[in-house]
């Protein structure tokens, strides 16, 4: 029994499933603490003190690890599917995974993704109606990428970028559509970068794609213009990065942490554009990234 559930904890990669679900947990943070005033320099979103109390009250423990929760199981399910489109190639270059290794069959994998859609969609709507909705568009939107949109070129980079700045959105969505605003420009600088980088791992991986008969950006118009498209994505992150300070959602010490991700978003496009290095261009993007979330932790 012990084996099977490791089985199914690989199947979903546990791991990814984990990291999203802090991920959900730190919007929720974010949100929590620009909506309750706790920054003094933030008058945008500033709340009354019987307004932050009622926010205080607004949501338990328990509706906190059931964001974390419906998260993690959207996460899983969308690993689990794609990895039942994808059992003729992970037959070739992954044969180890459960499904084609055969330790569990394709209509049992199936079957599995499903009921975890299900469940986190129907979780969703007991923490509010956002919530739900956020939880069952992106439980079709996963399906749909895992049959189609992958192989879609720029399409599935933009659905892997939005996909992953709602993860910052669905925690902020407990406390609606207030939360929805407070977190909305993370969201977008988050879908912005991961497009890009999403764009640079396809230019990383051109040689292994087109042997395995991908359709990519890349392949269809080349290394050298997708390289130019996500530069250009980059870089309008990186334009759009002071919004949070000059909206006033963000105080002083997100602009001067976010600043030092912008420089570091900066060389990633220079490795890409200039050096031609899309490996070393997709680690300094993923670092960027993640001062960026500092920055916004730091600033609310």
């Amino acid at each position: 029994m012990s084996g099977k559930i490791r089985t199914y904890l690989e199947l979903i990669r546990y791991g990814n499933c984990l990291m999203a679900g802090f991920a959900a947990l730190i919007g929720l943070a974010i949100a929590f603490n620009i909506l309750s005033g706790a920054n003094p320099e933030v008058s945008g979103f500033k709340e009354s003190p019987a307004a932050s109390s009622v926010l205080l009250n607004s949501f338990s423990i328990l509706e906190a690890a059931l964001v974390f929760l419906v998260v993690f199981l959207v996460s899983g399910a969308g690993n689990a599917i794609n990895d039942y489109f994808d059992v003729e190639i992970d037959a070739i270059n992954r044969p180890e995974r459960p499904i084609p290794s055969g330790r569990v069959g394709t209509k049992e994998a199936l079957s599995f993704s499903l009921f975890l859609f299900a469940l986190a969609s129907a979780l969703g709507f007991l923490i509010n109606p956002i919530c739900g909705f956020i939880a069952l568009f992106n439980s079709l939107l996963l399906i749909f990428y895992a049959k189609t949109l992958k192989s879609t070129p720029f399409f599935g980079n933009l659905s892997i970028g939005y996909l992953t700045g709602s993860t910052f959105l669905f925690g902020a969505s407990i406390f609606g559509f207030k939360g929805l605003k407070a977190l909305a420009i993370l969201f977008l600088l988050a879908a912005l970068a991961t497009t890009a980088r999403e764009i640079i791992k396809d230019i990383e991986d051109m040689e292994g794609d087109k042997r395995e008969g991908a359709d990519t950006l890349p392949l269809r118009i080349g290394a050298r213009k997708a390289g130019f498209f996500a530069g250009f994505i980059g870089f309008l992150a990186v334009l759009l990065s002071p919004l949070p300070y000059l909206m006033e959602v963000l105080g002083s010490r997100f602009l001067y942490l976010v600043s030092f991700a912008d420089l570091v978003f900066f060389a990633a496009i220079f490795q890409l554009l200039a050096k031609k290095n899309p490996t070393k261009a997709s680690k300094l993007f993923k670092l960027a990234m993640l001062l960026s979330l500092i920055s916004f932790l730091a600033g609310a």
